[in-house]
């Protein structure tokens, strides 16, 4: 009588899902960790930040007054752990402290987008910005747009040194027009977040509602205390050098515009729930007591602290003026 051959156990026959695709699991854990370490290291920054009292901590939902800048601010159970954060990082180990839930009082991050642009010169001597690149990330600062468009004229000034683009960038271009309607689509019904905003839609030849619109010039007067003289306009590279310890716009290659936009979500983040609080209070003035838009003077954004250094120092002559380019 011949042997029948048994059937292999099923575990056999179907190899566990855990044991097909290990590369997988291991991407998407390292993918995972490396994001919760970034916030990580945001949160302990707020927190540092908090402490020295340039920041109002978090607080509960309900009125209360506009932030100050406090000679000091007791350290918290929220701040030590923020400094054990730092210090762990810097060590290389991990952190189990929980990120503190996002306040109500604002946007939800799917309602919050940041943007930048790079400009090119057209017209005469290429004086005339016109849109070169676009680039929109989302509250977490992962890209949701980010293409090179054709201008509508003729490129005089490619401004490299500062928009970052060239002749090679133009191959792959869009019509501005077709642009303009992705773009568009993107920041309709949303919280629109960018540094000198004002220049970005102007070149996107658009305006986008004031009441859905935070520009990251504001940042300073948020942590300043009342009656205290800052400079109206402050560069993106010098509040991520400040307040994120972070650099940006170095090298010789030009401005890259999906890390502005980052960085300027970044700096939003920071100080999110002062500047809610601020919004809707002067939701609730009366029309004569609200703040005047500073956001559409365009006057405060062609004075020379707002230009590269050579430029301003000297603006009467070559082509490589690059009128209204923020840093």
């Amino acid at each position: 009588m011949g042997m029948v051959p048994r059937e292999a156990p099923e575990s056999a026959q179907c190899p566990s899902p855990s044991l097909a695709s290990p590369n997988a699991k291991d991407v998407l854990r390292r993918k995972h960790k490396r994001k919760s370490r970034q916030h990580q290291r945001f949160m302990a920054l707020k927190a540092l930040l908090q402490e020295q009292g340039l920041l109002s901590p978090r607080r509960e939902p309900g009125p209360s007054p506009l932030p100050t800048l406090p000679g000091a601010a007791p350290v918290t159970e929220a701040t030590s752990s923020a400094r054990q954060c730092l210090q762990a990082e810097s060590g290389g180990a991990g952190c189990s402290r929980k990120p503190a839930p996002r306040d109500s009082a604002g946007p939800l991050p799917s309602k919050c987008v940041a943007i930048d642009c790079e400009m090119v010169g057209t017209g005469p001597r290429g004086r005339v910005s016109e849109l070169a690149r676009c680039s929109v990330v989302s509250y977490y600062g992962e890209v949701l747009y980010d293409k090179y468009v054709r201008p509508e004229m003729p490129i005089v000034d490619y401004r490299t040194r500062w928009s970052g683009i060239t002749r090679q960038h133009m191959r792959k271009a869009i019509p501005f027009q077709v642009a303009q309607k992705e773009i568009l689509k993107l920041l309709k019904g949303k919280v629109v977040v960018g540094h000198a905003l004002h220049n970005d839609f102007q070149a996107l030849k658009y305006t986008h509602p004031r009441g859905q619109t935070r520009d990251t010039t504001s940042v300073p007067s948020l942590l300043s205390q009342p009656g205290l003289h800052i400079r109206n306009r402050v560069s993106l590279k010098d509040l991520a050098l400040q307040l994120l310890h972070k650099k940006i716009q170095v090298g010789q290659h030009g401005h890259s515009s999906v890390e502005d936009a980052v960085t300027a979500m970044e700096l939003y983040r920071l100080v999110e729930v002062q500047w809610e609080q601020r919004v809707a209070s002067s939701l609730r003035a009366p029309p004569e007591d609200r703040e005047p838009d500073s956001s559409t003077d365009m006057e405060q954004y062609m004075e020379d602290q707002y230009w590269p250094e050579d430029l301003a120092q000297g603006t009467s002559g070559d082509s490589g003026e690059a009128p209204g380019r923020r840093e």
